[in-house]
């Protein structure tokens, strides 16, 4: 028997079909959000005033500077690994963070 899974991304603003995931980062805090086009536009001209008066902090900025940084993939590696993980008969949830081992598991694969 032959099994496909399709992954698909919902956008966590407003249910819609996301085109990718975007990450950004500020306070110190990392943080994860699967968007539309529409959405991730609006998210990159919002933070664009900011990006464009800032200073490209690098990897390591300075302890307790306020960073903001903005990219973007199509899939998302948690989307990813999310799909191998199911087809590879690993449990992990729909969202939110993926156990350390199966994280482990998908990069010993590939």
């Amino acid at each position: 028997m032959a099994l496909k899974q399709i992954v698909t991304l919902i956008d966590d603003l407003d249910g819609s079909e996301a085109s990718g995931t975007v990450t950004f980062a500020i306070d110190g805090s990392t943080y994860e959000i699967d968007l539309s086009e529409k959405n991730a536009a609006a998210l990159r001209e919002a933070l664009r005033r900011y990006v464009a008066a800032a200073r490209d902090a690098g990897t390591q900025g300075l302890a307790g500077r306020s960073r903001v940084t903005i990219a973007s993939t199509g899939v998302s590696r948690n989307a990813e690994i999310r799909a191998w993980a199911h087809s590879n008969g690993h449990v992990v949830p729909a969202r939110g963070r993926l156990p350390q081992q199966v994280v482990a598991a998908f990069d010993a694969r590939h």
